[in-house]
């Protein structure tokens, strides 16, 4: 005899799961709620008694949307004393739970539209594009309280980039650029140090911009790494006057093959990384001579010029100890926070303004610095008082 088979509709099954759990939610909540009225009168429903300190009078029904779908609470009207309750917060009308996700998407540039609509599908109830608004704006203030947070630490390394983002200006679509700095502390553990909104990367906003960092703490600093941005080498000997600066190795390259034929680059390439491989500044410079020099005879005396003119900007992480020489040598710690950027800001395509697009940043590296990113030691900075003291410094 054939043995029967047991089919289960896995979609049936999990709402009525879904349905038990809301229920249950429900009904919990509703007990609560009658036990403390109990309390406030002083007398259980329809009991006489002398001591009594209020009577009931009714209910009144009040939406509450939880991640287990949308409640019904039936709150309990009293005469003679105010009814209050430590369950639920007076005019809330979502969970924490709901409101906390919602802030989610709002900062992971989730349009309001889309939240509208997820928030239906998932709680059960959609919520207005003011209260999106106002989330968004409880949001935004935890994240600018982070964004001007004190720095209480030194940091002997630090490192600077821009990141441009569309944003409407005046009815038209220009580009933003948000200004990221970050730096190892004195532990060497990296560190999101400040983000800040500049119309473009020129000298007066990358000045404001160290000097809004100078003020918040920013100090010990002993090179700046940065990709050579119009305006920011000055500026950081201005504000910084006792840090040196290294020149992006990675930019470097990048600059010299852009005047390569495509056929060449890839030796062309081989050639310049030899010279960051010497094992010290003085055979770096003699290398780069000679690759200077063999790239005026094979005819490209402007990719031979660059490397004359601009390869000693390039290896000023020399002075440090070599253990750290890889890491501070290029900004790609900070390239990699701007691909991060890139993928969350994306969704959003132009923002309307600026502090839209500075908050939106501002969260996600608030995100990236309190993960993984920022608890993972980067660096042993006891190397660089080791080599000082041997230097006599």
């Amino acid at each position: 005899m054939p043995e029967s088979i047991v089919s289960l509709n896995e979609e049936t099954l999990r709402d009525d799961l879904r349905e038990l759990v809301r229920k249950t939610v429900e009904e919990l909540l509703n007990g609560l709620l009658e036990e403390e009225a109990g309390d406030l009168v002083g007398a259980e429903r329809y009991e006489r008694t002398a001591e009594r300190e209020a009577y009931r009078a009714g209910h009144y029904d009040r939406k509450l949307a939880t991640t287990s779908g949308e409640v019904t609470l039936r709150m309990p009207r009293l005469k003679g004393v105010r009814f209050t309750t430590a369950i639920i917060e007076r005019y809330r009308r979502r969970e924490t739970s709901v409101e906390e996700a919602m802030i989610e998407m709002c900062l992971a540039g989730v349009s309001t539209r889309r939240i509208e609509d997820v928030s239906e599908a998932l709680w059960g109830s959609s919520v207005s594009a003011s209260t999106v608004s106002s989330l968004s704006e409880k949001a935004f203030k935890a994240v600018e309280r982070w964004r001007n947070r004190p720095l209480e630490r030194a940091y002997p390394y630090a490192c600077a980039g821009g990141i441009y983002l569309r944003r409407s200006w005046g009815g038209s679509y220009e580009n933003v650029a948000v200004m990221v700095a970050i730096g190892a502390d004195d532990d060497g553990y990296r560190e999101v140090v400040g983000a800040a909104e500049g119309l473009a990367e020129s000298s007066g906003c990358w000045r404001e911009f160290l000097s809004w960092l100078r003020s918040r703490g920013l100090r010990g600093v002993r090179m700046f790494t940065g990709d050579k941005a119009a305006g920011m080498v000055g500026s950081v000997a201005e504000v910084f006057p006792g840090a040196a600066y290294q020149r992006c190795t990675v930019h470097f390259y990048r600059n010299v093959l852009a005047r390569v034929p495509r056929s060449k680059r890839p030796r062309v390439a081989a050639m310049l990384k030899a010279i960051h491989a010497m094992e010290s500044r003085e055979a770096a410079e003699a290398k780069a001579l000679a690759v200077a020099g063999e790239l005026e005879s094979l005819r490209l005396k402007e990719a031979a010029k660059v490397v004359r003119d601009d390869c000693a900007e390039t290896l000023t992480y020399t002075r440090f100890p070599r253990e750290h020489w890889r890491r501070i040598r290029t900004n790609n710690a900070i390239e990699r926070l701007n691909r991060e950027i890139r993928r969350r800001t994306r969704v959003v395509g132009t923002f309307p303004d600026g502090r839209s697009a500075l908050m939106l940043v501002t969260a996600r590296l608030k995100y990236v610095a309190e993960s993984e990113w920022g608890s993972r030691r980067y660096l042993d900075v006891t190397l660089l008082e080791e080599a000082h003291r041997e230097a006599g410094l």
